[in-house]
């Protein structure tokens, strides 16, 4: 076995080239808005530069603040609210728990848009809306999560607005229908609710199908007849004046007896005023005689004033988006919610709570000229209807473009023609119908609002998050917004959610959570990367503050963990030490170190760099990567051993592999092994290339101890592992034959029964039990291995058979002090056999004799003591294989090398190794350990 083998830290040569890789978005849509990217191609000489800064009008960039921002955002606010449940929310909550309401709900959507305002403006905000700056700013995992509930939502919210225009065709057309005298044309029920629904949501899907560009483009049309017919009713609440006969109960209405034909309207009064002031909750005649309460009225409240995102998503159509987008929507909102009061006001001061909680479209016959109303409750439902149903499309493409579920939406890719997602829109069509079947305005838009506040909650949590890390990038135009004004936003979305239905908000957040984790454990790595992720810079925040909290001086033994520097020369022959030191960390640093002879090339090492992480990605093991380049192997190793981590978390142990001259196992290319891949071979180059059998080394054994000596200088731990190309790890796991992890405290340069007790053998009993808590069935074994040499002065007896049984009870009370369950094998060869024992001698003398005895010696005297040293480690080697047939690994104690500065450090550098080799020879995975630092405690 070599260096190579294992991980003796050599240089590798340098191959490769950085692939640039670049990602654009198509056109994409949001709720209510229209494609809203165009491909951004530099433009020579027309005065603006590469980044984003382009001539608006050769970027198809042609809308205003007013037609971009202003118009979609107010006509998304208005949807089916205004017309239809204005009056179901004053009869039943009262004007001043109203106006409380609608406090809170602009409050909370003026903290959300002033974080939509901050995120937009902090760089080109692409199609998707919601889910695109979600996305870019938290990450893959919770932006994709987010734009998946957010697709739901615009569904929903699609599905709501289609209820509130059949609401509003039935009432005007349907049995007692304002516009029908005699027969209905249509019939009433659940059913055929249904199918008119079904009739609307196909009319909606042959729009988005044919002209979806087209009718996004006429929003402001589509507004201005909305606001016409507001207006007309405010007048008509003026003009009109009281009358008991003009507002029938409407036929889905079966709460009130059947005497009751008409419902009362007193015209400007203010009694009336007065008796509206108060709640009066009551039942909901369209869910079958649901009761009514606060949450009840706020829901429906808030699901018609969600579509402050509207603007947004038109950033891709704006000429100036971060001038547009803030004030066309700030602007929307103001204008919206003195819409909202004023009318509002004008209900309480006309119509009695009565009549406002048993007929919700009693706005028709109190207009001086009812198809107004007729004609708003119909454009306004369905033009947010059909915004919708364009925004989830385009959300699901946009999900399916970024391959947030892999290639689970590959089918919406393929299913695009000229530009429509035609299998988006489908899906979104289905799914619509399928919300359609719950029937009842109210129940739907509950459902709505709660998914559009996790929408809202997850981007004043994005841009608190960017907020509170400080990351110098962030840097918007708009700059009305603090992590106060974020954080109101975030809590008050929150609470306001559990308001509304706790079930509905616990289910939202539950699978919001779960797909979280999914898209954590399988999304595409990549992508994550690409887009950047707010929990890199809160992670960084927060580490960079403990760190500078973690005092080495307050170190304690209790506390000791292996914090590991694993050193190796190419990742395809170590595969398998690198898995296993992965468990010996025990949820400590783990650096894997690497050693490049040359000289800095920026380039190469950036894609090196990116290598090694895919290294450890393939590998699954939680460790850093750090490569140095250096004139020498000696001179790069130091380099790693002094500068590795951070602060208190420094390497305390290093480990490499050990030097020998077979050739390397490439574990990325044999087939049997569980670490194979192809995925660092770029046609015939190979990364990470590894010494072929015959090469040479890249350097000689006199730098691998010189190494081994200076690791000691610096007072780390040492280990050297050996034959862990016969490692397998899910072999140990199954097998029943396997039973053992054998630690022999002994020095086998110099052997004396004291060795069980020394900090070495310490330092290795407790590398065995941290092994044993990942391998459960098996056991230690620790060889006591009694010997005739004398003890230091004051440790033990220096009567041999005194100090046998004295040994084995001091060993015993030691584990049990140190809570270490280990069987206690004695091993008599070193005090029994004559011959072993004085070849014991001989190395003992060989290995400790002074500089000049050594040359004294002579070159025959030095090579009949190596000689028969070899011979004495072979026969050591015999007495651990013949106990080694049920071990998965042995810790062995490794002797202290000989010091460069001696003379003859050149030839007592290559014994040294010479002799570890006979010693480990045919063994089962070893390390050979020498620790220098305390690592065991006895005390609480």
């Amino acid at each position: 076995m070599n260096t190579d083998q294992e991980t003796a830290p050599i240089a590798a040569p340098r191959n490769g080239a950085a692939a640039n890789m670049f990602r654009s978005f198509g056109s994409l849509f949001g709720a209510g808005g229209a494609d809203t990217t165009r491909p951004v191609t530099p433009q020579s000489g027309d005065g603006y530069v590469e980044f984003g800064m382009q001539d608006p009008e050769r970027n198809g960039r042609t809308l205003g603040t007013f037609a971009g921002v202003f118009s979609p955002v107010a006509l998304s606010m208005f949807s089916a609210l205004v017309f239809i449940r204005v009056g179901f929310i004053v009869g039943n909550a009262g004007l001043y728990v109203t106006l409380l309401q609608f406090l809170i709900a602009y409050a909370i959507l003026l903290f959300t848009v002033a974080s939509v305002c901050a995120i937009s403006t902090n760089g080109a905000v692409e199609g998707g809306g919601v889910y695109f700056m979600i996305s870019r700013t938290l990450g893959l995992e919770f932006g994709g999560s987010i734009g998946t509930l957010f697709f739901f939502a615009n569904v929903v919210g699609c599905a709501m607005a289609i209820s509130g225009c059949t609401e509003g065709i039935m009432d005007n057309f349907g049995p007692g229908g304002h516009f029908v005298h005699g027969d209905a044309v249509l019939r009433d029920g659940k059913w055929w609710r249904f199918l008119i629904s079904s009739v609307i949501n196909t009319c909606m899907l042959l729009v988005c199908l044919v002209g979806a560009a087209l009718f996004a483009k006429t929003s402001v049309l589509i507004l201005g007849t909305v606001t016409v017919c507001l207006f007309a009713t405010y007048i008509s609440f003026l003009a009109v004046g009281a009358n008991d006969e003009m507002i029938p109960v409407p036929e889905a209405n079966t709460l009130l007896p059947n005497t009751t034909t008409h419902l009362p309207y007193t015209g400007l009064s203010s009694q009336t005023l007065s008796e509206n002031l108060a709640s009066h909750y009551g039942k909901d005649y369209t869910s079958n005689g649901k009761e009514v309460d606060f949450s009840t009225t706020f829901g429906v409240l808030f699901s018609g004033v969600t579509g402050i995102m509207a603007g947004a998503n038109m950033s891709g159509e704006l000429r100036n988006p971060s001038k547009s987008i803030p004030w066309g929507t700030l602007s929307a909102v103001c204008f919206t919610f003195i819409s909202y009061v004023i009318l509002s006001f004008l209900m309480s001061c006309t119509t009695p709570a009565e009549t406002m909680r048993n007929n919700y479209l009693f706005l028709l016959p109190v207009n001086m000229w009812p198809p107004f109303t007729a004609i708003g409750i119909l454009t306004a439902t369905f033009s947010t209807g059909l915004s919708n149903l364009i925004g989830s499309s385009r959300i699901l493409e946009a999900l399916s473009k970024d391959q947030v579920f892999g290639s689970l939406l590959n089918f919406v890719l393929r299913g695009t023609w000229k530009g429509n997602p035609i299998c988006a829109v489908v899906v979104s069509w289905v799914l619509v119908e399928c919300i359609l079947l719950i029937g009842s305005f109210n129940i739907i838009a509950q459902i709505n609002s709660v998914l559009f506040m996790l929408s809202y909650l997850a981007t004043n949590l994005a841009c608190l998050g960017i907020e509170l890390t400080g990351a110098p990038n962030f840097r918007p135009l708009f700059k009305y917004f603090t992590w106060h004004t974020c954080l109101v936003g975030l809590l008050g979305t929150l609470i306001m959610m559990f308001v509304i239905n706790p079930i509905y908000a616990s289910s939202c957040i539950i699978l919001c959570l779960i797909l979280v984790i999914a898209l954590h454990l399988f999304s595409p790595a990549t992508q994550a990367a690409q887009w950047g992720s707010i929990s890199q810079a809160l992670m960084f925040h927060q580490v960079r503050k403990y760190l500078l909290m973690l005092d080495p001086r307050k170190d304690h033994v209790k506390f000791w963990r292996p914090q590991i520097l694993l050193l190796v020369s190419s990742p395809r022959s170590c595969c398998p030490l690198v898995d296993f030191v992965n468990d010996l960390k025990k949820s400590g640093l783990y650096i894997i170190g690497h050693v490049k002879i040359g000289d800095c090339n920026a380039g190469e090492d950036s894609v090196e760099n990116q290598q090694w992480w895919s290294f450890l990605d393939h590998m699954r093991v939680k460790a850093f990567t750090e490569v140095t380049i250096s004139r020498s192997i000696r001179e790069g190793v130091q380099h790693l051993i002094r500068l590795s981590g951070i602060g208190a978390m420094k390497p305390n142990t290093i480990i490499l592999g050990f030097y020998d001259n077979e050739a390397p196992k490439d574990f990325f290319e044999n087939s049997s092994s569980p670490y194979k891949t192809d995925g660092f071979n770029e046609g015939d180059i190979q990364n990470f290339p590894i010494r072929r059998d015959g090469e040479p080394k890249h350097f000689q054994v006199q730098e691998y101890v010189q190494i081994l000596c200076d690791t000691l200088r610096m007072k780390k731990n040492l280990c050297l592992c050996r034959n862990f190309q016969r490692l397998d790890k899910n072999f140990i796991t199954i097998s029943k034959h396997m039973k053992y992890i054998d630690v022999w405290p002994i020095n086998v340069f110099n052997p004396t029964s004291g060795d069980p007790f020394d900090m070495v053998s310490l330092f290795m009993m407790q590398l065995a039990v941290i092994m044993l808590a990942k391998w459960k069935h098996l056991r230690v074994r620790i060889f006591l291995c009694e010997t005739n040499e004398e003890r230091t002065v004051g440790t033990f007896d220096t009567q041999a058979p005194q100090m046998d049984v004295f040994s084995k009870l001091k060993l015993e009370q030691s584990l049990k002090e140190l809570r270490i369950n280990a069987d206690i094998i004695e091993i008599q060869e070193w005090s029994r056999d004559t011959e072993f024992t004085r070849h014991a001698r001989i190395l003992k003398q060989f290995t400790a004799q002074a500089d000049e005895a050594w040359l004294d010696d002579g070159t025959e005297i030095a090579e009949d003591k190596l000689n028969r040293s070899l011979l004495y480690m072979q026969r050591a080697n015999q007495i651990i294989r013949d106990r080694s047939d049920q071990t998965a690994l042995s810790f062995i104690y490794l002797a202290a090398p000989p010091k460069p500065m001696l003379p003859d450090f050149h030839d007592r550098s290559a014994s040294y190794v010479e002799l570890l080799t006979e010693l480990t020879a045919e063994l089962p995975p070893t390390i050979l350990v020498h620790g220098v630092s305390t690592v065991t405690s006895t005390t609480l």
